[in-house]
């Protein structure tokens, strides 16, 4: 079950019909692009999104302007391998002064998903060589999409969806110690599984009536005054109920202590059919150029009925906080509507 950014020039763009100067963008950011991450370093913003066979970053000043970014292909998969297809919600991060790109991928059989992770020693992710590392799983190996990685106290932590078992019909959300950035440390912990009903839409031989497929994927980590907020899609990615959900922690707490995470009762990011957004989910987060603003990067259909497809779309929004800490992301904004460009 699955799922798939942006930069401003000088000079005048045109994005789907909409002209914008060199302090405005429309949404989305890119006609397609499902799984949408960015990471700035060193004066450059390095985005990518799930392309299916093959690892592409984009490179760009202003996230703005990602339709005009320079991109590279850094690695296409062995064929014939349990990780040569179906490549999915790729990330890339660098950490302890090397790159990484973690992604999940399978042998063309979705039972058999797990995530993989690529290395580059180059200060530069478009120089240098990408190197396999491995998979990346606990001692039960079991399917796993979806993974991301963060520090927290120094310590490596990493985090995804995954089967309890071996069959589908719910995803979770699993975390885990690292003992470095390609290897688990110790047995996952299950902190966040669907509950609630916004979490279960997707049955996909009768959307309307239960049983549905349980839906917990996409976990991200916003750090903020003290706290951890693990933001995650929830409801089948093939419905328009896709939405995102919110976990919350204490950065004194034991993370790997499942009562450290309590969960909102209500999506915190959902559908706005009066925006022409639909399905909204599977986010990431950036900051401004000046570090000043933060950003919610996200992927949305633009139609009811869409789907998990090529339809899927990258968007981008400031978002605020609330008094008690917490993210206020609002509502997605409307197709097309001109937005200021990320503080420079």
């Amino acid at each position: 079950m699955k799922k798939i950014i942006f930069t401003i020039s000088i000079t005048l763009i045109f994005i789907n019909g909409f002209s914008q100067d060199s302090t405005t963008f429309t949404n989305p950011l890119l006609p397609s692009g499902a799984d949408p991450w960015s990471i700035y370093k060193d004066g450059f913003y390095y985005y990518t999104n799930t392309v299916g066979d093959k690892l592409v970053i984009w490179k760009t000043e202003n996230l703005a302007n990602l339709k005009d970014a320079e991109k590279k292909v850094v690695w296409i998969p062995p064929k014939n391998t349990a990780y040569s297809k179906e490549i999915w919600a790729p990330e890339i991060h660098f950490l302890q002064g090397k790159w990484y790109m973690y992604f999940a991928a399978d042998d063309g059989n979705n039972d058999n998903h797990r995530m993989y992770v690529i290395e580059n020693s180059s200060l530069d992710p478009f120089e240098g060589e990408w190197i396999f590392k491995g998979k990346i799983a606990d001692e039960d190996d079991k399917w796993a999409i979806d993974g991301s990685v963060f520090s927290h106290k120094k310590q490596l932590y990493f985090i995804w969806s995954g089967w309890e078992g071996d069959e589908n019909g719910q995803q979770n959300i699993y975390i885990a110690k690292m003992k470095n950035p390609w290897t688990i440390e110790g047995k996952r912990v299950l902190i966040s599984q669907p509950t609630y009903d916004w979490e279960k839409h997707g049955d996909l031989n009768d959307p309307i009536n239960p049983p549905h497929v349980n839906v917990n994927e996409g976990p991200q980590i916003l750090s903020h005054k003290g706290k951890l907020f693990l933001i995650y899609s929830a409801s089948g990615c093939w419905t328009d109920f896709y939405t995102l959900g919110m976990l919350e922690a204490s950065g004194k707490s034991n993370l790997l202590d499942p009562k450290s995470w309590t969960k909102n009762a209500q999506p915190v990011f959902k559908q706005t059919p009066e925006n022409d957004v639909f399905a909204p989910g599977h986010n990431s987060f950036f900051k401004s150029p000046n570090g000043k603003e933060d950003w919610i990067l996200y992927h949305a259909n633009s139609e009811p009925g869409q789907g998990c497809g090529r339809d899927r779309s990258p968007r981008a929004q400031k978002f605020t906080w609330n008094k008690d800490g917490s993210p206020n992301f609002g509502l997605p904004v409307k197709t097309g509507e001109k937005l200021p460009i990320p503080a420079q």
